[in-house]
């Protein structure tokens, strides 16, 4: 009779773990519940597991952590001067024909005849002062040969910007490639889009073997 209790004993015991829920209990004492998180088909048919609360928040915790700013770009905005509308383009090449830059043509008078006579002969100007003249570090000028006629229309400017290129009478082509506080009597042609690249070009700009000086040249736009 009683070799019939004992044995009896853990069946009964055994029952009543089944019909707690299998709850364990951890080291402090307290009792927990293995949950599963249950599965929803999406409207496409395919199985999304829902994701607790918790685990959101720390992908999204971790998510932020390794988010890189993206790298600033060198390059200004290219816009026009205060005023004007652009027609056109010309590709300068500073010694280097391969590798040219940009320059925006605004619309105005001077900048159409220079894209003109652009159009019938690639220019090759020569830079013959380059350093050893008044604010050589921001600006360069290019003579244009006497014979192409140049309209201007020029006013009192005191104030540039880098990239700016401007017309002084008689023929000649101001660029400015550093920000500068120069006062004369100028016509806006157009402007570059300034980058350390382009300034670099114009700075490094080789003098010609044979020549003395250095070239420009400049050609109609694509």
């Amino acid at each position: 009779m009683k070799n019939n209790f004992f044995k009896v004993i853990p069946l009964i015991l055994a029952a009543a773990l089944v019909a707690t829920g299998c709850a364990k209990t951890d080291g402090n004492g307290s009792s927990s519940t293995n949950v599963h998180t249950p599965a929803i088909n999406g409207s496409n048919g395919n199985s999304e597991t829902i994701s607790s609360g918790a685990e959101s928040s720390s992908n999204n915790s971790s998510e932020s952590q390794n988010t890189e700013s993206a790298p600033e770009n060198d390059t200004s905005p290219a816009e026009p001067a205060s005023g004007q509308s652009e027609a056109g383009t010309l590709r300068v090449s500073f010694g280097d024909r391969n590798n040219p830059f940009t320059l925006h043509l605004y619309d105005n008078d001077t900048a159409a005849a220079i894209a003109r006579h652009v159009g019938t002969a690639d220019w090759q100007l020569p830079i013959y002062h380059y350093n050893d003249y008044e604010n050589c570090e921001v600006m360069q000028y290019y003579d244009v040969p006497s014979r192409y006629d140049i309209p201007s229309a020029a006013e009192s400017i005191s104030s540039e910007k880098a990239g700016e290129v401007y017309y002084s009478e008689p023929n000649r082509i101001v660029l400015f490639y550093g920000d500068a506080q120069v006062s004369g009597e100028y016509t806006k042609v157009g402007y570059f889009d300034f980058t350390e690249k382009f300034k670099s070009a114009v700075e490094n700009n080789p003098v010609v073997e044979g020549w003395g000086n250095k070239l420009v040249f400049i050609q109609p736009g694509d």
